[in-house]
């Protein structure tokens, strides 16, 4: 069975429909306790269908490939209840150029995986046997096909790896919680350089250090720019401006942050976590600038959101989501920004984002890892601390930008960023 098949029988009831089909071979190699603990393996396949009857949408998933009859029937019954279309499936377009296969993850065996994992562990326990730690490596290769009434037939074939190691150090009543990992589409990933990242972590934390609670700069490192990216993420999704509750509705050509700010959304980047030549939709992906210099340029449509909205889709379907978002470079080294902070926090990362109303750009979040910067220098980790503000406050409040980007978690592009002053609690 193909998804133009899918498609056809759909469409003996149906005013439109698109057929989609993914299958992924995947292998996990995990370690606890400083031990291997599993090795898996797995494959898996999923055929989903969504139709339009009458003017309203219906769906159906479902696992079992020889289902053929069963999810045509449950998504046209679907449809009677659906909610109302506002988009037609997309025509034959062409797709761009983006690398998200890597021949060398598919041939990474098990027993590879575990050496990974093992020389991990080894490099951190050299440097501190009392860390309690563990691991995991796993790669995949996933292939998706989709068609549509349109005449749309696409496919695309995809790899993933990733490696990570983190630990727990004891002492007395103090628990740290550290450590590093990394994944995107390519093998390419040095498992010193990520143990080596993990070490660096502790070895800040080595010593404790007092905060006060007073509004002082703020330095997030590339993966404690999260905190300020939420907000962002909720207030460029085109459904939530479609609802009326992105704060930015509206607002395109305001500035909304420093102009020394720009942020895209860009899933054309080689290998990306997020990266594909086109979206769930079979719209063809493609850069989206979302703040220029500042200032509110565009937002994130599917076909549907889109539709309501008036304007095209921007290849980000279904639900509005980001795909690979990066943070310009700036023109400040990182240690130019410590040296050059008297008192102030640096931040790795946080516990309890998204809590409160991150829609409005209000965060209050416990530090998980962070670290105490005294007269240009980071003295050591801080503990029961919080930190408070507005995202878009902040953004405005950018006392510098780092002069190189790194990946973080898979599917962010940024250099650390610098905030002048942010509310930081100490209980």
């Amino acid at each position: 069975m193909t998804v133009r098949d899918l498609v056809e029988m759909a469409m003996k009831r149906a005013d439109g429909a698109q057929a989609t089909m993914n299958r992924v071979e995947s292998a996990n190699v995990s370690f606890e306790n400083d031990r291997l603990k599993t090795i898996k393996s797995a494959q898996s396949s999923s055929i989903s269908l969504r139709v339009v009857v009458d003017g309203k949408l219906g769906s159906s998933l479902t696992t079992d490939l020889e289902d053929r009859q069963g999810v045509v029937d449950r998504a046209l019954e679907a449809a009677e209840f659906g909610s109302p279309v506002h988009f037609r499936f997309p025509g034959p377009r062409e797709v761009p150029a983006v690398k998200v296969f890597d021949e060398a993850v598919t041939s990474v065996t098990r027993e590879e995986m575990v050496r990974l994992g093992e020389e991990m562990i080894s490099m951190v326990k050299e440097y501190n046997p009392d860390i309690l730690l563990g691991a995991g490596v796993s790669r995949s290769v996933s292939r998706h096909e989709l068609a549509n009434s349109a005449g749309t037939v696409l496919s695309e074939e995809a790899t993933a790896f990733s490696l990570g190691v983190h630990g727990q150090l004891v002492r007395g009543t103090d628990i740290l919680w550290a450590g590093h990992g990394f994944g995107w589409k390519k093998r390419e990933i040095d498992e010193k350089d990520v143990a080596a990242r993990a070490i660096d972590l502790f070895r800040k934390a080595e010593r404790t250090a007092d905060v006060r609670s007073v509004d002082m700069p703020v330095i997030f490192t590339p993966e404690g720019v999260s905190v300020l990216l939420l907000a962002l993420r909720l207030g460029f999704n085109g459904k939530n401006v479609v609802l009326g509750a992105s704060p930015l509705g509206g607002r395109e050509g305001e500035q909304i942050a420093n102009e020394s700010f720009s942020l895209t959304d860009d899933p054309l980047l080689d290998y990306g976590g997020g990266s594909a030549a086109y979206d769930g939709e079979g719209v063809p992906h493609r850069v989206t600038p979302l703040v220029e210099k500042g200032k509110v340029k565009n937002f994130l449509y599917d076909l549907d959101a889109a539709g309501r909205a008036g304007r095209e889709s921007t290849g980000n379907g279904i639900g509005c989501g980001s795909t690979n978002l990066v943070v310009a470079e700036g023109d400040v080294p990182f240690e130019q920004m410590v040296r050059e902070t008297k008192e102030g926090l640096l931040v790795h990362n946080v516990i309890g984002l998204g809590q409160g109303n991150p829609l409005s750009g209000e965060f209050s979040v416990n530090v998980n890892l962070g670290y105490k910067i005294e007269n240009g220098e980071v003295v050591g980790r801080v503990k029961n601390t919080m930190l408070a503000g507005n995202t878009y406050e902040a953004l405005n409040n950018i006392a510098a930008i780092g002069d190189k980007a790194e990946w973080a978690g898979g599917r962010l592009l940024t250099p650390p960023v610098k905030i002048a002053k942010l509310s930081v609690i100490s209980r």
